[in-house]
């Protein structure tokens, strides 16, 4: 059974004891002997990300000390035609580090060290298993910080981040990972050395840095990582405001960014959100809203000001019923802490739960939180909302079973249907979380044929062969046409036929 195959059926591919021994046996030949696992008991660990519903043991697991063991693997792996699989923290909720049965997960942990920090430059250049919190923890001495800021960054790392081009809470005025990374060094799937963008302001050529930020680990493996570093500003307050219909907390986002405002932040939440947060961390939220808008402005003190009383102009004439602005910095940490902690609260409330990532035009918001509370209905399953609202990057939370398989099912085709929807009204299937796996029959829904040959030929120019992370994020021809198939059978247009947006 193929990678591509066993994705679709979600059976766990058994492992070929004589290949496992093989690979093994060759990668210690060079390496550690602590440093190549492959009993189930020690590769258990990695058999998933944070999407948990799928799970596959790898064959071997690799974890290199330094880089020369790195470009070793990959080019052992290469000559063996064994598939690597790159893996950081593991906190990847679209499966994209999920493992392959017939290859090696290439874990990258040990590369924690931040190299330099230029407050000048106003740079760092840190190894890809760094924290993105500890960037910033690093920085702060000189007035600095590491501006993305995902609701993991406590855990997840920086080549994870590049990987999957992560956003955050901030990304509205500061940017994606996209924006914010200068230079990317590391190997090919041969082991050769390989530099994406520069430290200078620009590089020659095309731009292939932006093509590496977000490729899922399927062109190269990142071995270092130049980032961009801003100043911390004086001061930043929040508002939080309150809502009686979701629908109007959605429009209101809108009428934000139509007034010419860029928040520091801007999210929402509804009213299930908020009740499982505040049960769990307590930040001060409106209980009775139906949704609530969190609103940061941040600067010096004058423009803090004057900009916190336009955005309660604007809300206000959105409909908000109450406004609440943070007082102190304690108060204004403890409401994007609980924003943060939303993922982790409603794990308290459900056995499993699966968090979708769309991006939509502000302007549908209002529209797609009327379509996610239909489709509550339809598939009998619960699903707190959290949004970067100010994107339009969607974070419904499905709340479900995993022990059940018929609530899986429900959950997927739940799942399915919201990023089919952002499609049509003309978003995209994926904000900050990639494909992966997971979304990997709506790429024949985002994209045509044309494209979708187009992305496998630029994969094909970086490995030939296929090895690196397969499987994951750029579906094949054939798999659109039998995701087509199916929808010719359900009533949805069939692949050839999709619109375009």
């Amino acid at each position: 059974m193929g990678a591509e195959e066993h994705i679709a059926s979600q059976t766990p591919v058994r492992i070929d004891p004589a290949r496992q021994r093989e690979v093994a046996a060759a990668l210690r030949t060079f390496m550690p002997e602590h440093t190549i696992l492959f009993r189930s008991e020690d590769t258990r660990p990695y058999e998933c990300d944070g999407l948990s519903a799928y799970r596959q043991l790898p064959m071997v697991v690799a974890l290199p000390e330094t880089e020369e063991q790195v470009a070793r693997i990959l080019r052992t792996c290469h000559e063996m035609k064994v598939p690597v699989v790159p893996r950081g923290a593991g906190t990847g909720l679209s499966g994209g580090a999920l493992p392959s049965a017939e290859g090696v997960l290439l874990g990258m942990a040990k590369f924690n060290r931040i190299l330099a920090v230029d407050p000048l430059a106003r740079t760092a250049r840190v190894q890809p298993g760094v924290r993105n919190a500890a960037i910033s923890e690093a920085a702060a001495r000189h007035g600095l910080y590491y501006a993305p800021d995902p609701s993991s960054q406590i855990a997840c790392t920086i080549g994870g981040n590049i990987a999957e081009n992560s956003g955050g809470l901030h990304c509205l005025k500061y940017g994606l990972t996209v924006h914010n990374v200068l230079r990317v060094r590391g190997f090919t799937v041969e082991g050769e050395p390989v530099e994406f963008g520069s430290e200078a302001l620009d590089s020659p050529g095309f731009d292939f840095l932006a093509l590496a930020i977000g490729s899922e680990g399927m062109l190269a493996v990142t071995a270092e990582a130049t980032v961009k570093l801003v100043p911390r500003p004086e001061v930043a307050r929040v508002i939080m405001a309150s809502f009686a219909e979701v629908e109007t907390a959605g429009n209101a986002v809108a009428d934000m960014i139509a007034a010419g405002i860029i928040p520091a932040g801007l999210e929402l939440m509804d009213r299930p959100a908020t009740h499982a947060v505040e049960e769990f961390v307590h930040a001060g939220y409106d209980l009775g809203a139906a949704a609530i808008l969190l609103c940061e402005s941040d600067g010096t003190p004058a423009e803090v000001e004057e900009e916190i009383g336009r955005m309660k102009a604007v809300l206000a004439a959105s409909g908000a019923t109450q406004l609440k602005v943070s007082q102190s910095e304690s108060e204004r940490m403890k409401f994007w802490a609980g924003r943060k902690a939303a993922f982790p609260a409603v794990g308290r409330i459900s056995p499993d739960y699966y968090c979708m990532d769309g991006t939509i035009p502000k302007k549908r918001l209002g529209e797609m939180l009327r379509f996610i509370a239909e489709m509550e209905g339809k598939y009998s399953l619960r699903c707190p909302n959290v949004f970067h609202a100010g994107d339009g990057n969607l974070h419904p939370l499905i709340l479900f079973d995993a022990n059940d398989p018929e609530q899986l099912r429900r959950t997927e085709e739940f799942a399915a249907e919201v990023l089919e929807k952002c499609v049509a009204v003309g978003g995209t299937i994926t904000g900050e979380h990639g494909v992966g796996i997971e979304k990997i029959n709506q790429m024949c829904v985002q994209f045509g044929a044309k494209e979708i040959a187009l992305f496998l030929a630029l994969k094909q120019a970086f490995d030939a062969h296929g090895l690196l992370n397969p499987g994951k994020n750029i579906p094949t021809l054939h798999r659109c046409a039998e995701y087509g198939r199916m929808h010719v059978r359900s009533g949805a247009p069939p692949f050839a036929e999709l619109p375009r947006f």
